[in-house]
């Protein structure tokens, strides 16, 4: 499907029990919603470890997993 229009810049969505946020994975900031703080420190982490598969992933629309913390 082409894109037509992207609102924000290259993002993630985090979900934490009934918190929600987008995050801009070239920046770790908040783009929209809230996590608790100890939730988005642990999301800043693995986005910095994924960042370059982030941006493939998203460049390409080509999604595959990315391992979680440990």
């Amino acid at each position: 499907m082409p894109v037509l229009s992207r609102f924000y810049p290259y993002h993630i969505h985090a979900i934490y029990n009934d918190d929600v946020a987008a995050i801009d994975f070239m920046t770790g900031k908040v783009l929209e919603g809230h996590l608790p703080s100890k939730a988005l420190a642990m999301v800043q982490e693995w986005i910095g470890l994924n960042r370059d598969a982030l941006k493939t992933i998203w460049e390409t629309q080509e999604f595959k997993k990315l391992p979680p913390l440990e």
